[in-house]
């Protein structure tokens, strides 16, 4: 019994070792692909002025609604912001130019999956126009090459919530807070709906967000010459859209 045990076991740990030894061999070549893929997503690069000249309103528009399913499904890219910081150095060409709200529950940039150098941002509570915002537009568009306008409203806007349910700021001591109010108030006065006008009711809340935002834009073209102009010969469009806070999707109103 002991002459067959014996080579019986030594056979047994040869192929025991031999196997391990394949195992070991055969890990880099699995895990190596994998590494390599993980470094091919990570970008550096940033937007350059022959990109963004060569670009349409309407494929940054489309550019923008893949970035938002990104957001949407957890899937952002993934940047070397070190290296997009050197370059932007050398100057910006941004795309678009974003109004969005204070809310720091909406990260513009993120919404979409962008980067350094990607757009511009502008923020005031209710996503409202004024002259400084306008301005800041007209150098987007005008000056640094922007094709794209987006008025960006957002669900459960405490703003709209607000001028919605007539908060008396200017007896609270807050005069600023009031104007801005006043700015939103015709878009709650011009809204139609059947239920309760109150911020309570979601429907009509969210009916007055998308108004208010689509006001802006109105505005932003009469109050701009220039890029009403731009906009009636094809350089830029000049829209609006609403930020789901719930789901993360963004509607654009050319839809």
């Amino acid at each position: 019994m002991r002459k067959l045990f014996l080579p019986l076991a030594t056979v047994l740990g040869i192929l025991l070792i031999t196997s391990c030894q394949e195992t070991k061999k055969a890990e880099p070549t699995v895990q190596q692909p994998q590494q390599e893929l993980v470094e091919e997503k990570v970008v550096g690069s940033i937007l350059t002025a022959e990109e963004q000249a060569g670009m349409t309103p309407q494929e940054i528009i489309g550019r923008l609604k893949k970035g938002n399913e990104n957001f949407i499904n957890n899937n952002l890219t993934q940047r070397d912001h070190s290296e997009q910081r050197r370059k932007a150095m050398i100057g910006q060409f941004p795309k678009a130019i974003v109004l969005s709200c204070v809310d720091s529950r909406v990260p513009v940039e993120d919404v979409f999956d962008l980067g350094i150098g990607d757009i511009f941002v502008a923020r005031v509570a209710g996503n409202i126009e004024n002259a400084d915002i306008v301005g800041s537009m007209e150098f987007a568009t005008a000056v640094a090459g922007s094709k794209l306008v987006i008025v960006m409203g957002h669900t459960a806007c405490g703003a709209v919530k607000s001028t919605i349910d007539k908060v008396d700021a200017k007896s609270l001591g807050m005069n600023s807070l009031a104007d801005l109010i006043d700015e939103i108030e015709p878009a709650v006065v011009e809204t139609e709906n059947e239920g309760e006008r109150s911020s309570k009711n979601a429907a009509f809340t969210n009916l007055v967000i998308n108004n208010n935002a689509m006001r802006t834009v109105k505005n932003i073209r009469e109050a701009s010459p220039t890029m009403a102009k731009m906009e009636d010969e094809g350089d830029i469009m000049i829209l609006s859209a609403v930020y789901d806070m719930e789901t993360g999707k963004v509607s654009f109103n050319n839809d």
